[in-house]
């Protein structure tokens, strides 16, 4: 058995049914419990106001935190994810992108609201903290363990799902549209991402908070002006979307709504990482803020990464009609699929906003990645020796993925993603009633 078989293998036990099921309980058991709070946005909206205006009391501003979370969860799996998403699973996979963000919306309020109320005082007098410390100090017998293996899991996560799959989509875009070579196209990332990363969490903050806007932006202003000259098509890809989520057997190219299904709650968790925990370590940088003001922005996070971005994504995929369920050649694996369906309404501009976009919103991620990393591994064995050598080999997998063979690299992310989200769900099930009790303080 090949590596990437045995990769594909080991993922899909992991995912199906069980990993699928945990996300879609967990985001549905605190919906639930929180009155469907995700729906009123007047209510989670009024909290930021106040965190605003609060003056920075030591790590991150609160935009910041959110400009860093949002670096690492709006990347390439924005665009590249959601085209692998459609490849693998077909339009219906869209549907189950939604579901997995408006359950995980309330997953991500309660992670980055624990996150807050166990944050620590990092050593360079700034605020820290992650699922590691709310897993530690939240849980008894078992918290302890669940740390060491959601710390594990997060150093091989930043390194397969935050290194190689974002180094993959900067090559894959650099080589079609430029035609540079992979490897020359890793080494150019891995320098620009190490000037950045070995100046800490502070300049990671502020290169996110400048660079998340505008590449947000441009993309999504690109995707609004492709759906307008494509808007009679919208109609199909929506009926599509619902067919191909529900039909037993999809009308077009023989997907199956199982198949919908993994790869839709993949991908929507891959864009937005709620349930992961990662992003959690970022919004516990930002001092100062109550558990529940957090926990709210974790909501802005996944409705922007997931709900509005991937959207326009997906549905400029499948009303430009380079998409044909079942007969899409594999070079259209990933970001040329998007690529190819911009280029049919903005013409030559199409794959050069899809490359831009794409080395942005992948080179933000690897900053976020790299973060997440360094802070799982400080919990492991401190932050002594440790975070320098673990630069050194984040780094040498953005090479490596650049080079490395895209479809053995998402299915490496997938695997790594689950290992990391399962220690983090169960956690974050145990202590629902600690975040509903942050919750309520906020909101009455």
């Amino acid at each position: 058995m090949s590596f990437l078989s045995l990769v594909e293998t080991w993922a899909n036990a992991l995912w199906n049914p069980w990993l699928l099921g945990l996300f879609l309980l967990v985001g549905g058991y605190y919906t639930l419990r929180s009155g469907f709070f995700q729906f009123a946005p007047h209510r989670w909206l009024r909290p930021l106001k106040a965190s605003l205006t609060r003056p920075k009391s030591g790590g991150l501003t609160q935009f910041q935190a959110l400009a860093t979370a949002l670096a690492s969860t709006i990347g390439t799996g924005s665009i590249a994810g959601v085209a692998t998403a459609i490849f693998f699973g077909g339009p219906g996979a869209v549907f189950w992108m939604w579901v997995s963000a408006l359950l995980g919306m309330m997953t991500g309020f309660a992670e980055k609201a624990l996150a807050a109320a166990y944050r620590e005082v990092a050593p360079d007098g700034g605020a820290a903290g992650g699922p590691m410390c709310y897993m530690a100090r939240g849980l008894k017998r078992i918290g302890k363990p669940l740390a060491a293996a959601f710390s594990l899991s997060c150093v091989f996560a930043s390194l397969a799902g935050g290194a190689m799959v974002q180094a993959n989509s900067i090559s894959t875009a650099l080589r079609a549209s430029a035609n540079i070579a992979p490897l020359s196209a890793g080494l150019l990332t891995a320098l620009a991402v190490g000037v950045v990363l070995f100046g800490g969490i502070g300049r990671v903050g502020k290169v996110s908070e400048r660079l998340v806007p505008l590449m947000a932006g441009l993309f999504l202003f690109g995707g609004a002006a492709a759906l307008f000259l494509r808007r009679a098509y919208l109609p199909a890809a929506l009926e599509a979307i619902f067919q191909g989520a529900f039909h037993p057997q999809a009308a077009c190219g023989g997907y199956t709504a199982a198949l919908a299904l993994r790869y839709g709650v993949a991908r929507g968790v891959f864009t937005n990482e709620a349930g992961l925990g990662s992003s959690a370590m970022a919004h516990a940088a930002a001092g100062g803020s109550t558990p529940a003001e957090e926990g709210c922005w974790g909501m802005v996070e996944v409705f922007l990464s997931t709900l509005l971005v991937c959207t326009v994504t997906a549905l400029v995929i499948l009303t430009a009609g380079v998409y044909v369920p079942g007969g899409v050649p594999a070079e259209y694996l990933g970001a040329p699929l998007c690529a190819a369906s911009f280029g049919v309404t903005l013409g030559r501009f199409g794959p050069i906003l899809v490359s831009v976009s794409l080395l942005l919103f992948a080179y933000t991620s690897l900053l976020g990645w790299g973060y997440y990393g360094e802070r799982a591994l400080s919990y492991l064995w401190g932050s002594g020796r440790a975070i320098p050598a673990f630069r050194g080999v984040f780094l040498v997998c953005i090479v490596a993925g650049s080079v490395g063979e895209v479809g053995a690299v998402w299915q490496l992310a997938d695997l790594t993603n689950g290992l990391m989200a399962l220690p983090n769900l169960l956690a974050v099930a145990v202590l629902a009633p600690e975040a509903m009790r942050e919750l309520k303080k906020e909101t009455g």
